[in-house]
């Protein structure tokens, strides 16, 4: 129940502000490339559940929404093309271009 709470609060404040959204995504990329995996992984479930939802983000990447989740997950294993496939995809979905540097 907290969860879903959780997600809906993510999900309005993203359509009230979609700069939020667009830092969302920064910081979860951001914490990746910083090492912090275990932290980026949390951000960007939370991200794609307020945003596009795993089934739709399953049908876009031709990845299995289960497997999609359990990717996110804590135990989870990215494996960096589908990573950055996400990421790609997400960043089209949202109209925001992220850059490195």
């Amino acid at each position: 129940m907290i969860a879903r709470d959780f997600s809906g609060l993510v999900r309005g404040r993203i359509a009230r502000e979609p700069e939020f959204g667009a830092a969302l995504l920064r910081e979860s990329v951001e914490a990746v490339l910083a090492g912090d995996v275990e932290a980026g992984k949390a951000i960007l479930r939370d991200y794609i559940k307020a945003t596009v939802g795993f089934e739709r983000l399953g049908e876009a990447t031709g990845g299995p929404p289960r497997r999609l989740i359990r990717m996110f997950g804590p135990r989870g294993n990215l494996r960096v093309r589908e990573l950055f496939g996400v990421i790609g995809l997400l960043q089209r979905e949202a109209g925001v271009r992220l850059r490195v540097g």
